[in-house]
C-alpha cells in the first residue's frame, strides 16, 4: 500500500468510527430522554392520585361521598 492509499484508508477508518460513536452518543441520548419521560409521567400520576385520594378523604370527611 502506498502513502496515498495508507492515508485514504485511515481516513476511512477514522470516520468509521466516528459514525459509530455519533451513533452511541445519540442512542444514550434516546435512552435519557425516554428514562426521563418515564420518570416524569410516574411522577405526574402519583400526584394525580395522590390528588384523587385526598379529594375522596376530605368527602368523607363532609360526608359528600356518595
Amino acid at each position: 500500500m502506498d502513502k496515498s492509499q495508507n492515508a485514504s484508508y485511515n481516513v476511512g477508518e477514522a470516520q468509521g468510527q466516528a459514525e459509530a460513536k455519533k451513533d452511541q452518543f445519540m442512542d444514550m441520548a434516546s435512552n435519557t430522554t425516554q428514562s426521563v419521560n418515564d420518570s416524569v409521567n410516574e411522577a405526574g400520576q402519583t400526584m394525580m392520585d395522590k390528588a384523587h385520594g385526598a379529594a375522596d378523604a376530605v368527602k368523607d370527611a363532609t360526608g359528600m361521598k356518595k
